[in-house]
């Protein structure tokens, strides 16, 4: 089940609900190029596809931290950002330029306080999994 984010209550948000997926545009080199200004990431393995080429990869390739934005935006579009308490990923695998990443999560526990424990990850358009982690959620 998913939830507006008006809506959501402890008492309402069950253990397996999900959260309304969020799929966006595939990763293009302005995408990329953009993501290293706002970030301050200017590794050119991400915006230089000779250097990409040079260190062994078939083309420039995502910001790990660009797909963790991704799920950030996922969480905060189900609660507002000063419900977060904890927010943490690890990076699974490579995202190729042109992926079409999707975000997903789900609510795997409930604790005292209010608080729930979601299982958040982003995938590619083939289902690949790029980005796993976990976030702690207030709610009321």
């Amino acid at each position: 089940m998913s939830t507006a984010v008006n809506d959501l209550t402890y008492a309402g948000v069950a253990v397996g609900d999900t959260l309304p997926p969020l799929t966006q545009r595939a990763i293009s080199r302005t995408t990329l190029a953009l993501f290293a200004g706002a970030s301050g990431d200017h590794n050119p393995i991400h915006i230089d596809i000779d250097f990409a080429k040079a260190a062994g990869m078939p083309d420039v390739f995502a910001h790990g931290m660009l797909n963790m934005a991704y799920l950030g935006h996922l969480v905060t579009a189900w609660v507002p950002q000063t419900a977060v308490r904890e927010f943490s990923t690890r990076f699974v695998a490579i995202t190729q330029i042109h992926a079409v990443v999707t975000c997903t999560g789900r609510v795997v526990e409930k604790h005292a306080g209010n608080l729930v424990t979601l299982e958040i990850q982003a995938a590619d358009q083939h289902g690949d999994v790029k980005l796993a982690g976990q976030a702690l959620v207030a709610l009321p």
